[in-house]
């Protein structure tokens, strides 16, 4: 990994529908680091049937939880890719405390550190909103709402073209608080471990997707000069 004092490596915590991957995507293009979804890790490998991919579907098709080194080795091959070379956006990782410490690790090695955890906060109902009114591309998994954000033309993705449906789980208003319950319980100890280490902002997830992105950047960059 190269040295330089603006390697970034930026987290992004938030429940689903919270607009974290319209965030990463936004920061990505912003600070010309990629992002990395675990979602898309595991996607990649297991489709393409790395050994990565072949031990998590082991433990999938037997209904077990992937470890957690299952998925740091994932990071951790991922952040050493040369588009990486000056840091990255985490979404959807750490998501739980020995994930952190690993991430920490992982990174001390490479001579980096997290630099800004960010949680894009979201009430529950106002999350309800948006997850029953969200629709996902199949092909390139973009996300769009039916309401707030539509797509150019109805249940046609405007990145690849790919249709837009609605998750089985996003139908179900009890099955996503359940979601929310358990992302919460995950969580919070994550986001209060960056809170104790002076890293972590939160922003209101309420507000314009541009208004979000323009704290976060904000927030980014002030972490920059400290």
């Amino acid at each position: 990994m190269g040295a330089g004092n603006k390697r970034r490596y930026i987290l992004l915590f938030g429940a689903q529908g919270s607009g974290k991957g319209t965030q990463a995507r936004l920061l990505q293009d912003y600070f010309d680091i990629p992002q990395v979804a675990t979602g898309d890790l595991f996607r990649y490998n297991l489709k393409n049937q790395t050994e990565l991919g072949k031990l998590a579907k082991s433990y999938m098709e037997r209904g077990e939880l992937v470890p957690d080194e299952v998925t740091n080795a994932m990071v951790r091959e991922r952040l050493s890719q040369p588009d990486a070379q000056e840091g990255a956006i985490l979404d959807g990782y750490p998501r739980n405390l020995a994930q952190a410490q690993a991430l920490d690790e992982m990174l001390a090695e490479w001579g980096g550190e997290v630099t800004q955890a960010i949680y894009i906060e979201v009430s529950e109902e106002e999350l309800l909103r948006r997850l029953t009114g969200r629709r996902v591309c199949r092909e390139c998994q973009a996300t769009y709402h039916v309401v707030f954000n539509p797509p150019k033309q109805e249940g046609v993705c405007d990145r690849c073209g790919g249709e837009l449906y609605q998750r089985d789980d996003d139908k179900d208003e009890a099955a996503i608080r359940r979601r929310l319950e358990i992302y919460m319980k995950e969580t919070l100890p994550v986001i209060e471990y960056y809170r104790q280490r002076g890293l972590l902002t939160t922003v209101n997830g309420e507000q314009s997707i541009g208004d979000v992105n323009r704290e976060i950047v904000a927030a980014v960059l002030n972490s920059d000069e400290q």
